[in-house]
């Protein structure tokens, strides 16, 4: 490939993730949003995933008209001796796409394991890379119980992501609060574009309530507080389900719904049968019913706990609310504080703080004015700053930075 190439324009771009479609996970959904829209815009997206999406060998498909390459799995279990074989075949694996496919620029979404076999195939091939930061790995492997915070597994993890974040020709942060450690480890901040997660545009058009599917899963005819998620345990979601009989028993016929699955199940169901309070758990329900869902619920509550994780990492979830006109109850913590303006487009409670939560829940219920407002107020920023749409343009700029520092 001549290095010219890349000073006039990056049009195919290969996207290196973790996992995508059908794999389903609120990471696969804002990856197949960016390729849609980068399509639409004109460039070329093609899509490689780990062998951690899966895969026994390497394999291709279409999807919805864009190349995805799968790379098939690396073996061994021991700590650390898994992850650099993972890393090795998917350096080889960039290698093979990227001269199959002439890819111009390659974009490697986190976690490190992507980021360290990009920037290695980036560089035999002088292609410049992007490093998207979405959660910082180690971070997100305390939340999951698989090593402590500070120990040598996470210094090592961070150590390694820091390399990556300062060879990548470009780096994108999901959120300011991703982007605050970025700077904070050293990293040029003008190497640094923040692309946040967004929303359809589809999902600002009005819908009718799902009434059918309401009576199916148990929802009464009260008002209806909800989450829609993993189960996971930062998420706070036992804490909700102890606290809820203190605000249900507030509205007669009320509900507490949960949507998804995940490392708290068995928890939850407990929690909820030992509750004595309309909770409903539904399981996991196929993402094109989601939409649906949101006519349910007058309420969206997000519960997180307080961890580095949260505090640093926005979720899709509010996003979602605000399009749908669901009024947004969530904990305060810093990923919740930087979507939700509190009194403005939605409220905020104290986190784990079973008062604090109580005390909000029966206001936005009897305050109708007031929900009313944060609704009107939540939908209106979505529309004007988070679909999909204007978000994605945002990645040109990136690309035109990475081709300025590559040369």
């Amino acid at each position: 490939m001549k290095p010219t190439r890349f000073l006039r324009q990056s049009r195919r771009i290969l996207h290196v993730l973790d996992h995508s479609l059908p794999v389903a996970s609120g990471y696969s959904y804002r990856s197949q949003s960016i390729f849609h829209v980068q399509r639409e815009l004109g460039l070329e997206p093609v899509v490689l995933t780990s062998p951690k999406h899966g895969n026994k060998r390497n394999q291709n498909e279409e999807r919805s008209g864009i190349p995805h390459y799968r790379t098939g799995d690396a073996g061994g279990r021991l700590p650390f001796a898994r992850e650099v074989r993972l890393m090795f075949r998917l350096a080889m694996r960039i290698v093979q796409v990227v001269k199959q496919e002439r890819i111009d620029l390659i974009h490697a979404h986190s976690p490190l394991l992507n980021g360290l076999p990009a920037l290695l195939a980036g560089k035999r091939l002088h292609v410049p890379v992007v490093y998207e930061v979405r959660t910082f790995w180690e971070d997100a492997a305390v939340s999951h119980g698989t090593f402590a915070e500070r120990s040598y597994r996470y210094r090592i993890s961070r150590a390694l992501e820091t390399i990556v974040l300062r060879r990548a020709h470009a780096v994108v942060a999901l959120c300011e609060g991703v982007r605050a450690e970025i700077v904070a480890r050293g990293i040029d901040p003008r190497k640094i574009s923040v692309i946040p997660n967004g929303v359809d545009a589809k999902w600002l058009e009005p819908r009718r309530r799902a009434n059918e599917m309401g009576a199916r899963i148990g929802v009464r005819t009260g008002p209806v507080f909800g989450y829609i998620g993993s189960f996971s345990h930062y998420e706070g979601l036992p804490f909700l389900v102890q606290a809820a009989p203190e605000f249900l028993r507030h509205f007669p016929e009320s509900t507490l719904l949960l949507v998804g699955s995940g490392r708290d199940d068995s928890e939850l169901k407990e929690a909820a049968a030992q509750a004595k309070s309309n909770i409903v758990l539904t399981g996991r329900i196929p993402q094109d019913q989601v939409r649906d869902l949101y006519t349910l619920l007058d309420v969206l509550v997000l519960p997180r706990r307080r961890m580095r994780l949260t505090e640093l990492v926005t979720p899709l979830k509010p996003l979602e609310a605000m399009a749908t006109n669901t009024a947004i109850l969530a904990s305060d913590v810093g990923g919740h504080a930087e979507i939700v303006q509190d009194g403005h487009t939605g409220l905020l409670f104290k986190t784990e703080s079973v008062d604090s939560l109580v005390d909000q829940a029966i206001r936005l219920i009897e305050d109708v004015p007031l929900r009313q407002r944060l609704v009107a107020n939540a939908r209106q920023w979505v529309k004007a700053e988070r679909t999909w749409n204007h978000i994605v343009d945002g990645y040109r700029h990136v690309y035109r930075i990475a081709r300025e520092n590559r040369h």
